[in-house]
């Protein structure tokens, strides 16, 4: 059993190379294929980020008719919105193609993956590489970048470290979804809308201050599905904001803890999916 512990950690680190090799290249084959229509790609990232921007607009209009939101002045929500906003999009363009598993699951075009010696993760995460996704991550940055100026913070060297380990943090957390809601689909196999409610749905969810919604809703995106760790716990932290919950001052610095955790779980639900996976025989 030891020899069998030991050769499984021995091989996961050159399977885990041979992944991010794998999912290197396919994403560079899409990002050349993108950059072959410039003015294209420019049009596309454009329109992503102004789509986005649309959220924010409501966001504003709210405070054209109040002076704070649950409690929240504009550059407040501004911050939460900016986080969450960068969060999900770094991991919306690195992990987002993994909502398309169902439908490969219905059409059997998943046995082609599964032939190919490259890791399966890799290949359906790279697939069809979006660089227009980029729009989203730079009106979440730019949202970001008022409320950092706007906020009167009195900074620290951990309220600093704070930023980015939230935004690298959150995005990890978002990817871990990502995978944990395309494993589901390989029992489900049409449920895109399913994992889009966590992920779509959760950063909608996060844009806003937690004191807006209901305690059981918070206890539930900090226990159960632990969205809160993207923005809300590190953002109240640097603001000087009591958490609703009544939450130490230290569940503040767990972001990265929880995100390596979800990770964990998302790769059992993965490698358990792919193991039940049986083909269309088409």
């Amino acid at each position: 059993m030891a020899g069998g512990g030991a050769g499984t950690g021995q091989w996961s680190r050159p399977l885990l190379r041979e992944g991010l090799r794998a999912y290197g290249l396919i994403v560079a084959m899409w990002v050349r294929s993108t950059m072959t229509y410039r003015a294209s790609f420019a049009m596309t990232a454009f329109g992503n980020f102004a789509a986005t921007a649309f959220d924010f607009v409501a966001i504003l209009l709210m405070f054209s008719h109040v002076d704070r939101l649950g409690g929240y002045s504009l550059p407040e929500v501004a911050f939460l919105y900016g986080a969450a906003g960068t969060a999900f999009g770094l991991a919306d363009l690195l992990m987002g193609s993994m909502d398309r598993l169902g439908r490969r699951v219905r059409d059997g075009t998943l046995d082609t993956l599964l032939v190919r010696p490259v890791p399966v993760l890799a290949q359906i995460a790279a697939d069809r590489f979006a660089l227009r996704r980029l729009g989203r991550i730079t009106q979440g940055l730019l949202v970001l970048g008022y409320a950092l100026t706007a906020l009167d913070i009195a900074w620290t060297p951990l309220k600093a470290a704070m930023i980015p380990m939230m935004l690298l943090s959150g995005a990890t957390i978002f990817a871990a979804v990502f995978v944990a809601g395309a494993a589901f689909q390989f029992w489900a196999q049409d449920a895109a809308e399913v994992q889009n409610s966590f992920t779509y749905g959760g950063t909608t969810l996060l844009q806003y201050p937690p004191t807006v919604f209901a305690k059981d809703l918070v206890r539930g995106v900090t226990f159960v599905v632990p969205l809160a760790f993207v923005n809300w716990l590190p953002a109240l932290y640097v603001m000087d904001r009591e958490d609703p919950l009544g939450l130490p001052d230290w569940v503040a610095f767990l972001p990265p803890l929880v995100a390596a955790g979800c990770c964990a779980l998302a790769g059992l639900a993965w490698r358990a999916g792919l193991r039940a996976y049986r083909s269309t025989g088409s």
